[in-house]
Parts: structure tokens; C-alpha cells; sequence
């Protein structure tokens, strides 16, 4: 929507839009809300004296010892009054800041974190409101009362749940209304119709388009198909979706008669009557949006075939195999998991060449481009997206060279556009309560997705017949708590992304009965030339106070198959065919609505296993994550297909029957589709766990487009120290908050890989390098924090992170381009970036280290440093016979020779047997091309070229930090930059990678159930 450091509605257009509303905006600014404890949003119109049921008492059903945060706050509506003041004074509207400072001030109170002080950095979030600290109390109808507390949390209280679903829609509305008006344009690929035509709205809007496109027929019928064996339930969801639905069109009605209702930000792109009716379509739409960012994994086949092709043009055909294995880490051994001493293995891979393997002819693969038609800046090339240059041979073959963002990075500021969420999400700290000081489990865990203003997650609470539940979800979707805790439960969840996407190649036909080529229109099913259905989605736009992007027109196209959408065209054996990406939670996307709606009912949450059984039901790849009063349990999600034995998840695999997956048929699906939930990574009751979406389990294979579960993982920073927390048996909640915040500014490559590199290194002879080398050991000695514990503005240890981060891509293609080449380089670059830095090119995220190359580099240098781990052991060539049989001796003779043998050989010592030599991590050593003199020099030359790149080139040029005024800075250059929706920002917050909204949790007892 809009490039990085700007907001959405500029000062001059904000100046010209309250000219022009002048009159209304003078009225609204006399009108005082009326039964208000806390100041009034200005503005607002007076509300009714509440009509609908009691509010609960404060703590009532709820068992205690539950506290959160929600940076920058829970506000979300600025009308056109609300934005003056902001420009003109700074005055931010209530509660958009309000939990900033107890978010930020943890990173510099952590250490020595006490009993009494988690209240300073996390909120009490106890269902319902302490007495005299509600600040509004209003029923938008007679079955519901709606409870904002000194938060601006709604606590939403229905007499029945149609009332409470009425109610927690109207307060979505009140919170959220134009981001959810956002995301449902997003989640039809029209953001760019909708708020303007700039590059990151098409980028999204071909994302989108791409990998998720629904005609309004599709969506319908997501809300009308009921999940078989659910009927009941299927029917109450959308009787409980149309009244959610009701409570937004209240709100939509209300604000169309009050100016003060209204989000200013539609006034900026050209709409000041605001939004259409909410239907329940949009719903599905906008629940599209969040499964293909969070809950997907898979789908890569193609690239990895490219980089595979290319490492056996390289290394030859059993060569390439290997170097293209080591690199994808699709099961590493020592790979960091999140379940400890249990194997839940995958399916095998086959040997191959395997007849299911669909590999294209070298240089025949097409990726069609999503755009068919174009006029006015729509003719404009959107950069970074797949169809267009980014998936030429041409980008493909330029690795780019240090310095420059990676063409990974730029991929993914295509694909994020300005909601720029993180790669992946989330993470958790759970300790059982054996090991806990209070003997109840402990948890400190929350999502990752994101700084916003608004924030992209909503707070809220429920509380109806068979809902009690307090917690956040994502707008528009938000009918149930999606993460939160209930009466004495709390759950969590992390991205898992393990590969619930395959792509098969179909062989083309002409429908007309003409001979197939790569552009026919038909593929063959069965005997049937079947054609193909066509998709297209045309947006158009003018230029807007908000988005000042020529007026332009652009059509998109996708075709869609039995088996899948069109990615891809090329030959097998000059055979044409089309490949297609299938996804298992396509034209299923509010299916989990069922798990939230039982997670939320602590009738139906009375055990660990009764969670599980819940969290089974979602197609989303997600770990979740549970702690009650004795308990700690984890069950991994999603919908993975059943394949057919001989195929091979990684790469394309013969669009045959033979080869489909089993008892798939998106129609009528049932859960026996899909592999069974004992077969997901879980646990009850590990003494302790650590995730930060690592590998789930040993054996448990990555997702073809996860080519970064590799020997080390940003968990490992969680899990040294819950580990050795865990190992005092006396645990504290605040000293698991600490140890989360402690993790939450170490560099990955400073704790994990730097130790080795400066071991081949040892002491140089350069002074210049020696004296680099003693600052990069002295920061790791400290910790490899990137932390400003006094608020200076400098980084503790700034030299050597400036170091570090000038060395590592120059680190990298030394260490490897040699023995890759350029070109296969580039390939695995395009899989795996170099690094996740901070800065996440640009995008300001916050989180970090969610893959990169630091496994490649630790396994490389474990190896080079180790000549037994290098050199593989020559196999023993087999005895040759001997022509004539040896003479045998009498058998008394032969026996006594034995037994003189015997007593001459040296009985062995118990313990003295030497260890066998650990096995190498990777085929062969790349670093030096297996010389530790000559890695050694390889390093000492790229550090030396690291050295002379100076802070203002390194960090400068950052649109964020040019912003601020600190263009250059270090700092600045890692920091959290709240993305604004509309005029409000908020300052940045000094860089730590934690998630975005977080519970602290240790709950004390029970409440009985009926």
C-alpha cells in the first residue's frame, strides 16, 4: 500500500480532508460522552445506558495467574477529529500506546527479574473488569454488554451466544473496522482497487492471486458445506458466523450516520461514506489471507528442482545429489526439535531415479506470469514476484554479491507488501511443574506477526453459554479467542509449516483435438481432455490522498486444475506438460473455526488430551501449545496428505492416479485424508520445551520450501537457557520471562557459529585482523547481545556487530561460492537467505534469525576443524583367496596353536576402546575445498574486506531510519517500526525479537466443570 516510512494519510492530505469536513468535525469535537470513567475518545457520540445482561464479576470462573501485553494497544479507530489533534499536537487516540512502554521496558529490566515486578511488563489479564476500572459499559443490543476496561479491551458478555457473537462483531468493528476492510479486499487479491495501485499492493494482490483465488461461488461454499462428522457443528459455526457478521453491520450503519464512527482513513482513499456491509464471504476471504502467510508449508518443488538440476550440471548426476542434499537439511540429526527423546518419523523418501519423479527437460520450465492484461501503471512490472524476473534464468544465474539485499529478501517484500509480517511466527517457553518452584507448570509464549498501528491482533474476551475465554485473534476472523487462556488453561501457538503442498505435473491436451504444446489449455485425466477453469480477477485504480499511484487497470489469471493451480509449464521427454501446486487446506479455509469454538469452551477442555483432540481439528500448520494447573502438552496441526508410496515430497511428482494422494477429494473431505493425528509430533508432560518454529521432532522432515532446519536454530537461543533453568528444579515464572528476554537480543550467528570461525582463524599475524578478532571474541564472551542496556543509543559491542555484519555475506560466498560456483550459489541463496538480520531488508519486523545459513556454516567448519568428521573412511577392499587351500595341522596341533595365541594377545581394558569417529555433516567439506589453511585464508581474506566497509554504508540508505533522522545509525537500522494503517505512528522500538502479543502463565488451581 504504501513504500516504507510512510503513513497512509500524509500530513498535507490530512489538512486538506478536515478543511473539507470543517463543519462536521466542529460539531463532533462539542459532543462529551456520557457514564465514562476514563477520558473520552473526542469525538465520540454519547452512549445508552446499558440495556443487556450483568456483567460477570471481576475473576469470576477464572482460576488466576494470567497476564499478557499487546504493543502499541488495543485502539484502532482514529476519526478525521482524532488525526487533527495527532498532527497538530501529537495527542495519540486512547489506547493505541497505552502498553508500548511496558512492552519496551522489559529489555532493560529483565535481569534480576523479581516476584513482584511482572506486573510492570505485563498486564493483568483476569476475566472481567476490577471494580472502577471500566471506562465504558454499553449493550449495541439486548443480548449482549459490552465492557471496555482501562485497556480498551472489550469483554464482551452475551445473554445467549448469538448475542455475544453480535457483540464481539460490533466490537471488532468499533477496533478494526478498516483494517478488516483491508483484509477481506486482500484476501480477493483487489487491495490494490481498493486503496491504490503502488507496487507493494499489486505484489500482494498477485500473491494472493496466485496461491489462494476463490470466485464469490468458492466462497460460499466454504460457509455452506458442512465438514462431514461435524453436521451439528458445522450448522451452529454458521449460525454463529451470520450473527458476528450482524454485530459488524451495526457498526457500519452506525458510523455512516456519525462522522465520529468513522475511520478517518477512508476519507484518504477516496471513500468517505466508509465500507460496504460485511457478508460472511469475507470472512472466508479474510481467513484466506492468514492461512497462506501463517499456516502453510510446502510448495517449492519447482525451485528445488532448479537448484538440483544445477548442482548435477555442477557436481554430475550422483554428485549433485549429494551436494543438493546437503544444503536442503530435510532431516539434520542434530537439528534442534522441540520434542525431546521421541522420533515421529516421516514417511521415506525413495531411491531414486523413482518413477514418480517428474523432473523437466533442462531449460524447458516457464513460470507463467500472473498478469494478463494491463493498462495506464499497470503496465508497470511488479519486482520480486515469481513470473516475472525473479524467475527468469537470467536472475537466477547473478548470486548477488555482499552488501546487497538478497533476491530471497526481495521476494519477500513482495510477497509482505506494507503488512510485512515475519516469515514465520511465535514462540514458547514451557517449563512442567516438577521443575517449577511453585510445583505448577509454567509458560511464557505468544505469536510473532508483527508491529501495526493498528496492531494486526485484537484483544477481547467471551463470555456466553459454552464460551469463557479471554485472548487475541486476528480481525475479521475473530469469533472465537484464537490464543489465550480460558478458565484455568491457557494455550499458545507457532508457525510449523511442515509441507501440506505438493506440485504435479499433468500431461497437456488441446481441448479442441489439436496436438498438445506447452501453452495448451487441457490436461489429460484418466482419458479426458479435461480444460482447464480459468480464474481472472481485474483491478483498477486512481490516484488518492493516501496513494498517489497513476490510474491504472490490471487482469489476473489463474487456472485451476483437479489437482491443484497452474505454476508452471515445461516438457518431460519433450512431452508437454503443466505443473500444479495442490494445497490440502485449499477451498478449506474457516475449517479450524470448529478447534477455536472447542478451545474456547471449558466444558470441552478438561484435559490435556481433550486439547490435542481439538488442535488435531486444524488444517493450519501450527504447534500449539497448552499449560494448566498440572500440566504442559504440545500437539502439532495440519493436514497432511496422504501420499503415495514412491513419491517424494521435495520435488514434482507424475500427476497419475497411482501417485495422488489418498482418499483426497476436496468435496467431501473427511479427516482420513490426511495422516493421523498420533502421527504428529506431541508430547505431555516434557519436563521442559522450547520452540521458536524449529524442527517439531527427530525424524520429522522439513517442508520442501524449509531448506533451514539445519544443526543450529534460533531455538537453540531459547532452549540452552530454559534448559538450564529447568535443571534448578526451583523455576519462577519471572525468571522464565527473563530467560526469554535474554534470548530475544542475542545474534544467532554470534552464539552458534562465530565461535568456529574465530577457532579456524586463531590469531592472525595481521595486527589489523587480530585486533578485529579480539573485539568479535570479546562480544562473544559478553554474550553476542545486540542490546543498548542504557538507553545510549550505541550497541554495547558496536565494533564487532559492525564487523559481523559487514563479514557474514562476504563469510558466506567465501566459505562456499568456491566450491558451488556462482550460479548454485545463487540457488540455494533463493531457498535459504544468507541471514535474517534484524532489519529483515527494510521491512523492520523485529523478528530475527528465522533461517539462513548459519547451520550450513556451523556444519562446514565442525567438519574442517575436525579431519576424522572430513575424511571419510576408505572402504575395505574384500580379501582375495588364496589359489591353494593352506595345509591344515593335526587337530591337537591346531588347537594348542590357538591357545597359544590367545594368551599372547593383551587382554583389553574396560574404557579403552577409542571412539568411533562422529560421522561428517555434510558430503564433503566446502570450506577451502577441504584445507583448513586454505579456509582459514579464505576467512582471513573476506574479514579483511569486511573491515573496510564503514557504518554509513552498511546501515545507511533505510527509508525507516532516513525518516527518523538517523539514517546510518546501527541502531536504527535494526529497530521495530510499528507499520501505520492510516495518519497514527508510533515511535520505534529498540530492536528484540520476541513475539508480539505474550502471555506469562502459572495458574494455580482448578475450576470445577459441571
Amino acid at each position: 500500500m504504501l513504500a516504507r516510512g510512510r503513513r497512509l494519510l500524509g500530513p498535507g492530505a490530512l489538512v486538506a480532508l478536515l478543511a473539507g469536513l470543517a463543519a462536521p468535525a466542529a460539531s463532533l469535537a462539542s459532543q462529551t460522552p456520557r457514564g465514562s470513567s476514563a477520558q473520552p475518545r473526542q469525538g465520540l457520540p454519547a452512549l445508552t445506558s446499558p440495556s443487556g445482561p450483568a456483567p460477570l464479576p471481576y475473576g469470576q470462573f477464572d482460576a488466576g495467574g494470567f497476564r499478557n501485553v499487546l504493543p502499541a494497544g488495543q485502539g484502532g479507530l482514529d476519526n478525521l477529529i482524532q488525526l487533527g489533534q495527532f498532527e497538530a499536537g501529537g495527542a495519540r487516540p486512547p489506547h493505541t500506546d497505552d502498553q508500548l512502554a511496558m512492552y519496551r521496558d522489559l529489555l532493560y529490566g529483565y535481569r534480576g527479574l523479581g516476584a513482584g515486578d511482572l506486573g510492570r511488563y505485563f498486564k493483568d489479564a483476569t476475566f472481567g473488569v476490577p471494580l472502577g476500572q471500566a471506562e465504558r459499559t454499553y449493550s449495541p443490543r439486548a443480548d449482549v454488554t459490552i465492557v471496555r476496561d482501562a485497556y480498551g479491551v472489550p469483554h464482551v458478555y452475551g445473554a445467549t451466544r448469538a448475542g455475544a457473537m453480535f457483540g464481539i462483531g460490533y466490537a471488532t468493528a468499533e477496533d478494526r473496522l478498516f483494517f478488516i476492510d483491508v483484509f477481506r479486499h486482500l484476501g480477493r487479491a483487489q487491495l490494490s482497487s481498493f486503496v491504490g495501485g503502488s507496487p507493494a499492493n499489486r505484489a500482494f494482490d498477485h500473491l494472493m492471486w496466485r496461491v489462494a483465488p476463490y470466485t464469490e461461488s468458492d466462497l460460499q461454499r466454504q460457509i455452506d458445506a458442512p465438514r462431514p462428522g461435524f453436521e451439528a457443528e458445522s450448522a451452529q459455526l454458521r449460525s454463529e458466523l451470520d450473527q458476528y457478521v450482524a454485530g459488524i453491520n451495526q457498526y457500519i450503519t452506525e458510523a455512516r450516520a456519525d462522522p465520529s464512527k468513522m475511520p478517518g482513513e477512508y476519507a484518504a482513499i477516496g471513500h468517505p461514506e466508509g465500507p460496504t456491509d460485511w457478508k460472511p464471504t469475507d470472512t472466508v476471504a479474510t481467513a484466506g489471507v492468514i492461512g497462506a502467510i501463517f499456516g502453510v508449508g510446502g510448495g517449492a518443488e519447482l525451485d528445488g528442482a532448479q537448484t538440483l538440476e544445477d548442482a548435477q550440471a555442477r557436481f554430475g548426476s550422483a554428485g549433485g545429489w549429494r551436494a543438493w542434499n546437503d544444503f536442503r537439511s530435510a532431516d539434520v540429526r542434530d537439528a534442534p526439535t522441540t520434542v525431546r527423546g521421541r522420533r515421529f518419523a516421516s514417511p521415506p523418501v525413495p531411491r531414486h531415479p523413482s518413477p514418480a519423479l517428474a523432473l523437466f527437460d533442462r531449460g524447458s520450465l516457464a513460470r507463467p506470469d500472473i498478469q494478463v492484461a494491463g493498462s495506464g501503471s499497470g503496465t508497470q512490472a511488479v519486482p520480486g514476484v515469481p513470473g516475472t524476473s525473479a524467475g527468469s534464468d537470467a536472475a537466477r544465474a547473478s548470486a548477488p554479491r555482499p552488501g546487497a539485499a538478497s533476491a530471497s529478501g526481495a521476494l519477500a517484500r513482495a510477497r509482505q507488501g506494507l503488512l510485512a509480517f515475519p516469515h514465520a511466527m511465535s514462540n514458547a517457553l514451557l517449563i512442567s511443574g516438577r521443575d517449577a518452584a511453585g510445583g505448577h507448570p509454567l509458560a511464557v509464549f505468544g505469536p510473532q506477526t508483527g508491529y501495526f498501528t493498528p496492531e494486526v491482533l485484537m484483544e477481547q474476551e467471551l463470555q456466553a453459554p459454552g464460551l469463557s475465554a479471554r485472548g487475541v485473534a486476528f480481525p475479521g476472523v475473530n469469533l472465537y479467542v484464537q490464543i489465550g487462556h480460558g478458565t484455568d488453561y491457557a494455550w499458545s501457538a507457532t508457525t510449523s509449516a511442515q509441507d501440506i503442498v505438493d506440485t504435479f505435473a499433468l500431461d497437456l491436451c488441446d481441448p479442441a483435438g489439436g496436438p498438445p504444446t506447452t501453452a495448451s489449455t487441457g490436461y489429460r485425466d484418466g482419458d479426458r481432455c479435461v480444460p482447464m477453469e480459468i480464474l481472472d480477477r481485474t483491478n483498477s485504480w486512481q490516484p488518492t490522498a493516501a496513494d498517489n499511484t497513476p490510474a491504472g487497470q490490471e487482469t489476473l489469471r489463474a487456472q485451476r486444475t483437479r489437482l491443484g493451480l497452474v505454476v508452471g509449464r515445461g516438457t518431460i521427454g519433450v512431452r508437454p506438460v503443466a505443473y500444479t501446486r495442490l494445497r490440502s487446506t485449499y477451498l478449506h479455509e474457516p475449517d479450524a473455526g470448529l478447534a477455536f469454538s472447542y478451545f474456547n469452551d471449558p466444558a470441552r477442555m478438561r484435559t490435556p488430551a481433550d486439547f490435542q483432540r481439538a488442535a488435531s481439528l486444524i488444517g493450519y500448520t501450527f504447534n500449539w501449545f497448552y499449560v494448566d494447573a498440572h500440566h504442559v502438552a504440545y500437539q502439532n496441526s495440519g493436514w497432511n496428505p496422504r501420499r503415495a508410496a514412491g513419491t517424494d515430497p521435495d520435488l514434482p511428482i507424475l500427476g497419475q492416479p497411482r501417485y495422488e494422494w489418498r482418499d483426497y477429494h476436496p468435496d467431501a473431505l473427511t479427516l482420513a485424508a490426511f495422516t493421523a493425528p498420533a502421527e504428529h509430533p506431541q508430547f505431555l508432560d516434557q519436563e521442559w520445551a522450547a520452540d521458536w518454529n524449529n524442527k517439531q521432532a527427530p525424524g520429522y522432515r522439513a517442508a520442501d520450501d524449509n531448506w533451514g532446519y539445519t544443526a543450529t536454530y534460533r531455538q537453540k537461543l531459547l532452549a540452552d537457557r530454559v534448559h538450564a533453568l529447568a535443571a534448578t528444579h526451583r523455576a519462577t515464572l519471572p525468571q522464565l520471562a527473563s530467560a526469554m528476554e535474554d534470548a530475544a537480543t542475542v545474534d544467532l550467528r554470534a552464539d552458534a557459529v562465530l565461535p568456529y570461525a574465530l577457532r579456524v582463524i586463531g590469531e592472525p599475524a595481521d595486527p589489523t585482523l587480530r585486533h578485529a578478532v579480539d573485539e568479535l571474541r570479546a562480544w562473544v564472551a559478553d554474550g553476542g547481545h545486540r542490546i543498548d542496556p542504557t538507553r545510549s543509543g550505541t550497541y554495547d559491542h558496536a565494533q564487532a556487530i559492525r564487523i559481523l555484519d559487514a563479514w557474514w555475506p562476504r563469510w558466506m560466498h567465501a566459505e562456499f561460492e568456491p566450491v558451488l560456483g556462482p550460479k548454485l550459489f545463487a540457488d540455494v541463496q533463493r531457498m535459504n537467505r544468507l541471514t535474517n538480520d534484524p532489519n529483515n531488508d527494510g521491512d523492520h519486523v523485529g523478528s530475527s534469525w528465522q533461517g539462513g545459513w548459519e547451520g550450513y556454516a556451523l556444519e562446514d567448519l565442525r567438519d574442517v576443524l575436525s579431519p576424522r568428521r572430513a575424511v571419510k573412511p576408505k572402504p575395505r577392499k574384500p580379501k582375495r583367496r588364496r589359489a591353494a587351500r593352506r595345509r591344515r595341522a593335526p587337530r591337537g596341533v591346531a588347537h594348542r596353536r590357538k591357545r597359544h595365541r590367545a594368551k599372547r594377545r593383551p587382554r583389553r581394558r574396560p574404557g579403552r576402546r577409542r571412539p568411533a569417529a562422529p560421522a561428517p555433516d555434510m558430503s564433503r567439506v566446502y570450506c577451502g575445498n577441504g584445507s583448513l589453511a586454505a579456509c582459514r585464508a579464505a576467512l582471513e581474506s573476506s574479514l579483511r574486506d569486511a573491515l573496510g566497509v564503514s557504518a554509513a554504508q552498511l546501515y545507511g540508505g533505510d527509508a525507516v531510519c532516513q525518516q527518523a533522522g538517523r539514517d546510518g545509525d546501527q541502531a536504527c537500522y535494526d529497530a521495530i517500526w510499528f507499520r501505520p494503517l492510516g495518519a497514527i505512528t508510533q515511535r520505534l522500538l529498540a530492536w528484540v525479537n520476541r513475539p508480539t502479543f505474550q502471555q506469562a502463565v502459572e495458574v494455580p488451581g482448578q475450576i470445577p466443570r459441571p
